[in-house]
């Protein structure tokens, strides 16, 4: 099923004339793009980089692994910050 296709059963109209099609040379250039992750997994995707570096995965965030009750991700200290500005809160 082309693009064309879904467009038409979504319920819009195409585009068939020059005057409404998408404009040439304002749009970025797509590229394979390598994703590496701080746990060493990585894999590629489309992107308009060509290389693509973050910190959680879905090979390693808690949500995926099954570990989310166990483990938090913690950004910037936030977590504790939290922890010790209520700790004594309800003794």
């Amino acid at each position: 099923m082309g693009i064309g296709e879904l467009v038409s059963r979504a319920g819009y109209n195409t585009l068939d004339t020059e005057d409404e099609r998408m404009k040439t040379g304002i749009h970025p250039k797509y590229v394979v793009s390598t994703v590496h992750c701080a746990c060493g997994n990585s894999f590629e995707t489309l992107s308009t980089k060509e290389e693509i570096r973050v910190e959680v995965c879905a090979a390693c965030h808690p949500a995926f692994t099954g570990e989310g009750s166990r483990r938090v991700v913690d950004t910037e200290g936030r977590v504790e910050r939290f922890k010790r500005k209520y700790q004594n809160y309800g003794k």
